[in-house]
């Protein structure tokens, strides 16, 4: 026999179920609808004069593939400079769907450099010059901004594999070491990046 508790309960019961599968059908249909295809740019690089465009495209229905490039020509007084450009290719896993919420990224990354007489210690006193290698694993969110508009912040950290000259002055001199190696571990990303959505 049903009762009127019985029949309270199963009432509430669908109100409650309700709005979950509202919420399950709108995930479907957005994640049909989410961007394919984003420009961006690192603030956090642009605050320093380094010069960065990146581009990011969905290769998944949890899966986007970026590829930022940096650039920094510029030369201080005093010969001073920390001229470099890097690749940091990263395939991204997103939690819920491409280009909102948390993901998870693996990345590598490449750079030619050219640094002399800025920092402290030997980078103050002499000029290197050499490339760049490695890898790690990142973790960021993106926030939605305004329609097209997305803000995101991301951390890495990873290895660095580092072959370079060593020079007697900032900008010319003597030969000091040659070929010399460094390995690095630590953090090898960090974002606060402005996202424009083309598609």
């Amino acid at each position: 026999m049903i009762t009127f508790k019985t029949c309270v309960h199963s009432t509430i019961a669908l109100l409650l179920l309700i709005p979950f599968c509202m919420g399950q059908a709108q995930t479907r249909n957005t994640v049909s609808q989410t961007p394919v295809f984003t420009l961006n740019t690192n603030l956090l690089y642009d605050a320093t004069t380094s010069m960065n465009l990146g581009f990011e495209v969905k290769t998944g229905n949890r899966v986007t593939f970026k590829l930022p490039v940096t650039y920094n020509p510029w030369e201080w007084k005093d010969n001073k400079k920390f001229k470099f450009v890097m690749a940091q290719p990263e395939l991204r896993w997103w939690l819920c769907e491409p280009f909102y919420g948390s993901f998870f990224g693996l990345h590598a990354h490449g750079a030619l450099f050219n640094v002399g007489g800025v920092g402290t210690n030997d980078m103050k006193d002499y000029r290197f010059q050499g490339y760049l290698l490695g890898g790690g694993l990142s973790y960021g969110y993106q926030f939605y901004l305004a329609p097209r508009w997305n803000l995101e912040l991301s951390l890495g950290a990873g290895y660095v594999y580092l072959v370079y000259d060593k020079y007697e002055c900032k900008n010319c001199g003597q030969l000091i070491d040659r070929d010399q190696k460094k390995h690095y571990f630590g953090p090898t990303q960090a974002g606060i990046t402005l996202v424009y959505i083309i598609k």
